[in-house]
């Protein structure tokens, strides 16, 4: 695959991973970062209309419009790994590759979306009210060490959605990933394209990555001193780790 290839990051449950180190380490390639549904820019879209399937519908229009016709590589991260599996299931045939970022396997890898999605709304704004208040207690909860840029950087991603579209997105994982039916279709993507595993050293042990995906992955990465939220703690070290892994593509 060219060194011209679009890659398509796709966060997770809270954030945008957009950083200007991803689009220095990555160059050639072009770096695509769309707004989800319900996020940044279309943070106004209905709860109702904030879904995994939709997600995927939007993607596809956005990839279109960007990519006219060329494969691309997508990265998800956590629940944007869920995003990135099951776009790729639907249209198999528009994608060079995948690097699922500690991304959503099972039930397991969704517990903190189990949490939100059982909240009511009062509970998840308090919740996500508070984190924006004191983002330093978000990165300590997460296990991100203190430093201005990364405060920063995590104030941003707190405020990129309301806690509407965290619930309405927690819920719609659950219900993604609840069944057989999500392991089918994770299994026809590991047969059919590249998918590349990455996970950070301190969170490694924790993300419920079956023995059959690690065994057919093109490769499996750990990135050292980093834990879930590496993209955070290391922004520059992560975009050179996705670097190398596509250059294996």
């Amino acid at each position: 695959m060219h060194k011209e290839t679009p890659v398509v990051f796709i966060n997770g449950l809270i954030g945008c991973l957009h950083h200007s180190s991803l689009y220095q380490s990555l160059y050639p390639r072009p770096v695509v970062v769309p707004d989800l549904l319900g996020y940044g820019d279309l943070s106004i879209v209905a709860p109702s209309s904030v879904d995994i399937p939709s997600q995927i519908e939007h993607l596809h229009r956005e990839i279109s419009n960007y990519a006219q016709g060329e494969r691309v590589h997508l990265v998800g991260h956590s629940v944007g790994g869920v995003v990135a599996m099951l776009y790729a299931r639907r249209y198999l045939d528009e994608v060079a590759s995948i690097t699922s970022v500690e991304g959503n396997f099972s039930l397991k890898d969704a517990f903190w979306s189990s949490s939100v999605a059982r909240m009511s709304a009062e509970e998840a704004e308090a919740l996500l009210g508070g984190f924006r208040a004191n983002p330093k207690d978000w990165m300590e909860r997460a296990g991100v060490a203190f430093s201005q840029q990364r405060y920063e950087v995590a104030a941003t991603w707190l405020a990129h959605q309301p806690s509407s579209t965290l619930q309405a997105m927690a819920r719609s994982v659950l219900i993604e990933t609840g069944g057989d039916h999500y392991h089918d279709a994770l299994k026809t993507v590991f047969s059919s394209i590249p998918v590349h595993l990455l996970a950070g050293e301190r969170s490694w042990a924790e993300w419920d990555v079956p023995d059959w995906a690690i065994a057919k992955a093109t490769s499996m990465t750990i990135m050292p001193e980093v834990g879930h939220l590496m993209m955070l703690e290391q922004p520059q070290a992560f975009a050179q780790v996705m670097a190398r892994i596509l250059d294996r593509v």
